[in-house]
């Protein structure tokens, strides 16, 4: 019987079939190409980019990006950007799939679950943003996956990429989980603000979450980390976040999408640049959102724990396609054509920068 995360999946591709049937809401006229320097050639129409990202430390290339207007400059006077916050990924892929979204920060698992459910017509990942910056948070006296047994643990969202994160994990350990929240281990998917509320009440005994929520969870929480994830990755790399376009909108407007990819160089630059100063303005960008900013011992204790880059780190995609696989929350997908890096790399060599090995 299918899953949940699949029979949403598939009712919001569906509605996604019958919203391409309908005018494009993103206007304009397509665009086929680039001049030399790869500013975007709207035609002299207007065009409109809605853009999703999540007010999260690990989306911190996208808030610096929308905040000290990067994303807006490279993006030219002719494109409209709109953009929209998300809590978790599977949240951004039912707007992808619904037409309300252009292109958006993600998740590796919520990108692959968007490409496997929509045969490889919703998504093509365009660029990385960041890497790690994911931990396993419990109560001080649990010492052991084993001491998990029996326990109530939280993830953002269910079939979101640190929920799969955490019951492959668990699975390693001989430790099962369901998605009725069953299991040696209840896995209770919920919002971190409130993941945050549960584990200081005791409602909760841990949680697999992204930055800031992990150093919350640790300052805030008495909550101290079991799994570093970094530690179950080659060289401590995987990707947590990068950015997705819908194949029609990089179609019709693939200048419109290199210079959003040099906006996201440039924002990269940025908050690798000066830590103090990124931190300030992504902070900035999380109180507009959550309408409350981060403490800074938090933010500054969360800061080195992400490495912000372009690239998007490919060879952990395919293991996070695997786990969620093996855990029922996604068929079998031949993940070939996912990625298109063809016009990031065309920004990086124009920069005289190393590129990106194509899958």
């Amino acid at each position: 019987m299918p899953s949940p995360v699949r029979r949403l999946a598939v009712i919001a591709f569906i509605a996604a079939l019958v919203a391409a049937c309908s005018p494009s809401g993103t206007g304009g006229s397509p665009v086929g190409a680039t001049d030399a320097g790869g500013s975007a050639s709207s035609g002299g129409q207007p065009v409109t980019l809605r853009l999703g990202y999540f007010p999260n430390l690990t989306h911190a290339t996208a808030i610096a990006g929308i905040r000290e207007g990067i994303f807006a400059d490279a993006l030219g006077p002719d494109v409209t950007l709109e953009t929209k916050p998300f809590n978790a990924g599977p949240e951004a892929v039912e707007a992808i799939f619904s037409g309300a979204l252009d292109a958006s920060f993600i998740g590796p698992n919520p990108a692959i679950n968007a490409y496997a459910k929509s045969n490889g017509e919703a998504i093509r990942i365009v660029s990385g943003a960041t890497s790690g910056g994911a931990y396993l948070v419990v109560r001080p006296d649990i010492s052991s996956a084993e001491d998990l047994r029996g326990k109530k643990l939280a993830t953002p969202q269910l079939g979101n990429t640190q929920d799969v994160a955490l019951r492959a994990w668990l699975k390693e350990q001989g430790l099962t989980t369901d998605v009725q929240g069953g299991g040696d281990v209840s896995i209770l998917p919920q919002p971190n603000a409130q993941t945050l509320e549960t584990f200081r009440s005791g409602e909760i005994d841990g949680a697999w979450v992204p930055e800031p929520w992990a150093t919350r969870l640790i300052q805030e929480g008495g909550g101290k980390v079991l799994v570093d994830e970094r530690e179950l990755w080659p060289d401590g790399q995987y990707v947590t976040t990068h950015l997705v376009v819908t194949p029609a909108f990089l179609d019709a407007h693939p200048g419109i999408v290199k210079d959003l990819l040099a906006g996201v160089v440039e924002a990269t630059d940025f908050v690798n640049a000066d830590a103090a100063t990124a931190q300030a303005v992504v902070n900035e960008g999380i109180k507009a959102v959550t309408d409350k900013p981060l403490a800074e011992p938090v933010i500054a204790a969360a800061w080195p724990n992400l490495t912000f880059t372009v690239d998007p780190i490919t060879a952990s995609l395919e293991t996070s396609a695997t786990e969620a696989t093996e855990l029922e929350l996604l068929d079998p997908t031949d993940l070939t054509g996912i990625y298109d890096l063809s016009l990031l790399n065309e920004v990086l060599r124009e920069a005289g920068r190393p590129e990106i090995p194509q899958p």
